[in-house]
């Protein structure tokens, strides 16, 4: 367990009265979005286009009317909590104490489709100024079709719920031979053929006695370790652009000019809940996302991230992904990204 980058604020009736009611606060707004958004999964009109984010990905009509939702709910608190999203960028008062950092629904594309594989999700960090991932102590994440719920406080491990309120067994896989993993894709604006030489030598190893999965959402992907469901996630896109510079613009021509990997929102709730429930999470190379920034969407706050269920099949992931990196600066030398 990382320690906290900031201290727990002390506010109004003390530390531990401020923290569970920013807490609830999160909750409730995790839930109103999923009750928002849940009757419109799969209609037609959730499908139009609005525009763009910040971050340069696609704005669905759906997503708009979560993003109301989540400014409209945060203007109506008077708790000193300052609110991230993409699309809205930082939103303040004064004293803030607390970070919301939001995602009305990570995966949007599954959402407008009428799939299950879409979520809300909150992280609340601990300062308003400039919070990194080991900031964050409280995150929730709520399956919108299924309705399930995954809470985390950090120190003090993992809960998952079902729709019903009963109690979700948390069952962690003990795979370890990539042979046999499921796991799911970052590949939302990732290049194929690319992405390809990286991952091609994991897909081939797994493809039949395991399974490879792009389930649209990384914190659906995500949370899926928890449940049992799969073994890994692993989003490389990052990295890719690390090792080699020269996929920038192969990026960018996928992304219809921008640079479209994850970021911190939509990854910061998910990784405090998965490390609440035993499960590894660090960026692609295997360093720590603990000091990674909260705030922003631009390519220089994107992150890689390999989620896995033990130390073991963790290390296979970073050894099998290091030989793709590898492979990729090949295919960059012979001039073909």
């Amino acid at each position: 367990m990382h320690a906290p980058h900031h201290p727990l604020p002390r506010v109004g009736g003390g530390r531990a009265r401020s923290y569970s009611d920013v807490c609830r606060l999160a909750d409730r707004l995790a839930a109103e979005l999923r009750e928002l958004v849940l009757p419109h999964i799969g209609a037609a009109w959730s499908r139009g286009l609005s525009g763009r984010a910040a971050g340069g990905d696609t704005t669905f009509a759906i997503d708009e009317v979560a993003e109301a939702h989540v400014e409209q709910f945060m203007a109506g608190t008077n708790l000193p909590v300052a609110l991230y999203s993409e699309d809205r960028g930082l939103v303040t008062k004064p004293g803030a104490d607390w970070t919301f950092i939001v995602d009305p629904i990570d995966g949007t594309r599954p959402a407008v489709a009428g799939l299950e594989a879409a979520c809300v999700s909150v992280a609340v960090a601990s300062g308003a100024g400039e919070p990194v991932m080991d900031d964050v102590h409280h995150a929730v994440v709520v399956e919108i079709k299924e309705g399930g719920t995954f809470t985390a406080d950090r120190g003090k491990g993992v809960s998952v719920r079902r729709v019903d309120g009963q109690t979700r067994v948390v069952t962690l896989s003990a795979v370890t031979d990539l042979s046999r993993v499921f796991w799911t894709i970052g590949f939302r604006g990732r290049p194929a053929a690319e992405l390809v030489v990286v991952l091609g030598e994991l897909i081939d190893t797994s493809s039949v006695d395991g399974g490879v999965f792009d389930l649209g959402s990384a914190t659906y992907g995500m949370t899926r370790l928890l449940t049992g469901q799969l073994d890994a996630y692993v989003d490389v896109g990052p990295r890719m652009l690390e090792i080699a510079p020269g996929v920038e613009k192969r990026f960018r021509q996928v992304g219809k000019g921008a640079i479209l990997n994850n970021s911190p929102h939509d990854v910061a709730a998910s990784t405090l809940i998965l490390q609440e429930g035993g499960c590894m999470v660090t960026d692609a190379a295997g360093r720590s996302l603990g000091e990674r920034p909260l705030m922003g969407s631009d390519a220089a706050h994107q992150m890689s991230v390999i989620a896995s269920t033990g130390p073991e099949l963790h290390a296979a992931l970073i050894d099998v992904v290091a030989r793709g990196m590898g492979r990729l600066e090949e295919y960059c030398r012979r001039g073909r990204p």
